[in-house]
Formats: C-alpha cells, structure tokens, sequence
C-alpha cells in the first residue's frame, strides 16, 4: 500500500525471513558464524537461541541462502509439541523420503540409507530444527540418535538446533549429558542495541529502494528502540505500522508525534494504558496529525459570521467542530485501512510459507 507512495521496491519491515534484509549485527553476525563453524566441522550440534522475535528465523533463511553455494544436502523442520515418532516422520519427509504408514525402524533405516548416499556423492547431510523449545525429552533424544549414524568414523548427520530461551534450561536438565558433550558451539541472540537498532532500520530502508522519502524527524529512531526494546520483529511490525500510517497521513516526515499515535494504537489493542507511553509521547504532542495539505476547510462564506469579538468566536468554535469531524473520519478511514493492510498482510506471508 505505501511502497509506492515512498517509491520502495518491496516492504522492508514484512515478518516473513527474506535474506536479502537479513542485518549484519554484531550477536546476529557471530551466531552465524558458529553455524558456518559447525557446517566446517561437518559433525555435532549448534545451538543458537533467543527470545521471541530476535531474528533466529531470518538467521536460518540467510543460512540456507549461504547453503546454495555449499555442497550440503540440508532439510528445516520447524516443531511444535510433537512426539518422538512425529519428529522422525517430519525429518524423514524434509528429506523428501517416505514417511506416511511407515515404522520407526523403517523411518530410521530410510535416514541412514539417505545419508550413506548422500556420503557416497561427496555431499554432507544437514538438519535445521527451529522452535526446539517445543520438543519433549524423548523427540530430543531422538535428535542425538540421529548423529549417532556414522561411516569409516565420520558423521554422517549434523544438526543445528535453535529456540527460545528456555531450551538453556532443558540443554542444562538432567539425563541431556550425552547430548551436551556433542554441543561443538552454542550462541544466544540478544536484542538490537540503540546503535544497532538505527542501523538496522536504515539498512532494511535502503534495501527497499529508500532515497530519503519519508524521512526520519529527530528522536522517533530512538523512540522506536525504546518501544521496541530493540527486538527485531517488534522493530519490524512498528515501522511497517509507521509507513502505513504516514501514507494514509500524507506524510514525508515522520516525527514524534507520528510515533506516538502509532505507538499508542499499538498499545490500545494490545489493552495497555495511556501511561505506557512514557518516553514516546513529546510534551504537547497533538493526538492525531492532521495531514500536510489537508487541513480543516475554512468557512466557504454560506453563512456570514456575526462582527466583532463574536465573529471570532464563532470562527473559531465553527474551525474547532470542523477539525474535530475530520480528526474521527480519518481514525475511521484510519482504522478501515488499517484492517485491509492486516487481512493483505496475513494473506502475503501464508503465500510465502
């Protein structure tokens, strides 16, 4: 919707992973290079985690991106609470093998045969598990299971873990010992810093085809990672809601009063109060913006106001009755749109799945 109101070639803060976005920071930078560590060393686990939101799956797409030059047969398999026998029938239908009525031992042989041909042609052999965190201690050791295959003493399987951060806390529970010592590396993601957190915005700007249209009016770069907290997929749903918002307002400037509606809808839906926007709302910020060029119409001279003193009252009660109908039907249109975005958005990124 505002992309081409900004002239931008694509939407720069979609959730979707997309590694052409993918920024380079400092925690994001060294988790993958563990990953390109592990794939070297062609045997054990990687462990990367984080908190909700912190680019773990943006991390595993701007892998797989860096796999197409490799010589790496590689499957991602993202879990939810799942059993051990599901997570084989997963694996083995990321592999592209049968899976369907098939049993354990025949699921388990398949894997290894797989893996023994893919050794055969000179080609390593990869499993990405994503949302590790839902996996029972069984589905687990499954995983460990499967680096147990193994051929003239070299893995045949390796595995690269991640989750949120209570997988620290099961990596570190009782009887995960075996699995702990074939652990060749392990990284959490923190969040963005604020440094970081404008590099970030700008950097996924320009991606997009930014040329300083809108621009960024003074603190609101700051006040993002203040709201954000400096987690990229918070960073990521605020800004698209501050592009869209500066379409639907007419803007080229987004300053701090932009952000601060923005960021006080945002609130609001998520059923927080007016106080949470400490340290995003500038003193004597209006509610709303009225839009550049779209101000309250003046009287069109139909009906003459009274002389005098009263003249200016009227005027001024008439001017105040006019920007208060406009300020309620651009939070209508506002909202209207807003919706379509959302149904446009969620219907964009199942497409991508």
């Amino acid at each position: 919707m505002y992309e081409s109101f900004y002239k931008l070639s694509a939407r720069p803060f979609r959730l979707s992973p997309d590694p052409r976005f993918f920024f380079s920071s400092a925690g994001h930078k060294r988790a993958l290079a563990y990953l390109r560590y592990g794939l070297k060393q062609g045997e054990g686990f990687i462990i990367v985690t984080g908190n909700v939101g912190t680019g773990k799956s943006t991390l595993v797409s701007m892998l797989f991106k860096l796999l197409a030059k490799e010589n790496v047969v590689a499957a991602q398999v993202v879990t939810t609470q799942m059993g051990a026998d599901d997570l084989l029938r997963m694996v083995a239908a990321g592999f592209g093998l049968p899976y369907q009525r098939v049993t354990k031992a025949a699921l388990l042989k398949g894997i290894e045969e797989f893996c023994l041909a893919c050794r055969a042609e000179g080609r390593r052999v990869l499993l990405v598990v994503d949302e590790a965190q839902g996996l029972p201690p069984k589905a687990i050791e499954e995983l460990r299971m499967l680096s147990n295959f193994s051929s003239n003493g070299q893995s045949l399987l390796q595995s690269f873990l991640l989750g949120q951060r209570e997988f620290r806390q099961t990596m570190r529970s009782k009887g995960f010992e075996q699995l702990r010592q074939r652990v060749i590396a392990a990284y959490h993601l923190k969040p963005l810093s604020a440094a970081e957190t404008r590099e970030y915005i700008l950097h996924r700007m320009k991606t997009a085809g930014w040329e300083g249209d809108p621009e960024f009016g003074e603190g609101v770069l700051e006040g993002i990672h203040e709201f954000s907290e400096g987690v990229p997929r918070r960073i990521n749903t605020l800004c698209d809601r501050l592009l869209l918002f500066g379409y639907l307002e007419g803007l080229h400037s987004i300053d701090r009063a932009a952000l601060a509606s923005v960021t006080g809808d945002i609130i609001e839906e998520h059923g927080g109060a007016d106080d949470d926007l400490s340290g995003v709302v500038p003193e004597g910020a209006p509610e709303l913006r009225v839009p550049s060029g779209r101000d309250a119409p003046a009287n069109d001279g139909a009906v003459d106001a009274p002389a005098g003193p009263n003249r200016l009252a009227a005027v001024e009660e008439s001017v105040a009755g006019l920007a208060s109908t406009l300020q309620k039907e651009m939070s209508l249109l506002r909202e209207a749109l807003l919706q379509q975005a959302r149904t446009e958005r969620r219907r964009e990124d199942g497409d991508d799945k």
